[in-house]
């Protein structure tokens, strides 16, 4: 039976407000488990592992999980609850580097603390709720804003091929990339779409591939090398995925494999479609070059998802979790203002 996917709470504030629950993705597709996290070193951890993932729900994770932590602060004054919070804050931002969106959330979190430094500690941190609530209703519009913008891009019944997981469980709401495709099925353009399986972290098996199938989506899982071949038989005509940062001039940050799926689409003349939030645009960053490339522990390569272990003993595993898309292999970025096309200025958004 097909479901509303927007009936998963990918990331929620406890009605309390004592904890962040999110759906664990490490445990999907096998078990729908909801964990409650309930300090810094639990949202941290939770972040790190990729129990809450993509670029937007980590940031809204972030936002409740800074406002959690404020609530547990012992401070009589206003300089010592937040001389306590710049600690939270910064050690929260050191989970993942590339995504844009955590530290922009702590950053607008901060504003919130500086802006009230006269207020009493209480009124401060009950501005921090509804700063974090903002940040997650701001959110669902925009991936709705995306969602239609792109649909303009589509027709009924094209197939589509997208790279990692950038749909509902990676946000608050729809996706950015798979955004278009709900809003398609929605109203009948019947996309088939091929997902990735997106290794080492299988997030286009594990995940994309379970939420669109539980949407009711046609959708079918191949191995990454194999989206070559589904391009040349001609079963692809665009190619959407999300971003984690984007430079001032194009140049993207997504999962590992993205960079080898716009040469590939380059190749047979697909249109390559980046779509993501504003607030993943890093103006700061003037390009690919200067965004910092995370690396994770080469178990995911050579242990993960295996019995024993897969590799020889002692071999050498590069695992960066990123690569970077050059601009000029972009066909259009598509935020919730708009579709920017070559050559791009993002400081238009």
């Amino acid at each position: 039976m097909n479901v509303d996917i927007t009936d998963l709470k990918t990331v929620r504030l406890s009605q309390d407000g004592s904890a962040v629950i999110i759906l664990d993705q490490t445990r999907l597709p096998g078990s729908e488990v909801y964990v409650s996290l309930s300090s810094a070193e639990e949202v941290w951890e939770a972040i790190y592992k990729l129990k809450v993932r993509g670029a937007p729900a980590i940031g809204i994770a972030a936002a409740y999980g800074i406002y959690v932590c404020s609530r547990l602060i012992v401070a009589n004054t206003y300089d010592s609850f937040y001389s306590e919070f710049l600690r939270m804050k910064d050690y929260l931002a050191s989970s993942r580097p590339t995504a844009v969106n955590l530290v922009a959330a702590l950053d607008r979190m901060e504003k919130v603390v500086v802006a009230h430094s006269m207020k009493p500690v209480p009124e401060i941190v009950d501005l921090l709720r509804v700063e974090s609530e903002a940040i997650r209703a701001e959110d669902a519009a925009a991936c709705r804003k995306i969602g239609e913008n792109c649909l303009s891009l589509l027709r009924p019944g094209m197939g589509i091929l997208t790279h990692c997981n950038a749909g509902h469980l990676a946000v608050s709401e729809y996706g950015t990339a798979l955004a278009p495709v709900y809003l398609g099925e929605e109203r009948g353009y019947g996309f088939k779409v091929f997902a990735d399986e997106t290794r080492p972290l299988l997030q286009g098996a594990r995940l994309t591939a379970y939420e669109l199938q539980k949407a009711g989506v046609d959708v079918t899982l191949i191995c990454d090398n194999m989206a070559s071949v589904v391009m040349r038989k001609g079963w692809v005509q665009a190619v959407v995925v999300g971003c984690d940062r984007v430079a001032a001039n194009g140049d993207t940050a997504n999962k590992i494999g993205t960079l080898g799926v716009a040469i590939l689409a380059r190749h047979y003349g697909i249109p390559f479609y980046v779509l993501g939030p504003t607030s993943t645009i890093d103006l700061n960053c003037p390009d690919g070059d200067s965004i910092v490339i995370e690396e994770r522990n080469p178990e995911e390569i050579t242990d993960m998802w295996y019995a024993s272990r897969m590799a020889p003993e002692g071999v050498k595993a590069y695992n960066p979790a990123f690569d970077v898309t050059s601009h000029d292999l972009i066909t259009a970025i598509i935020t919730e203002k708009g579709i920017a096309y070559p050559p791009f200025h993002m400081e238009d958004f």
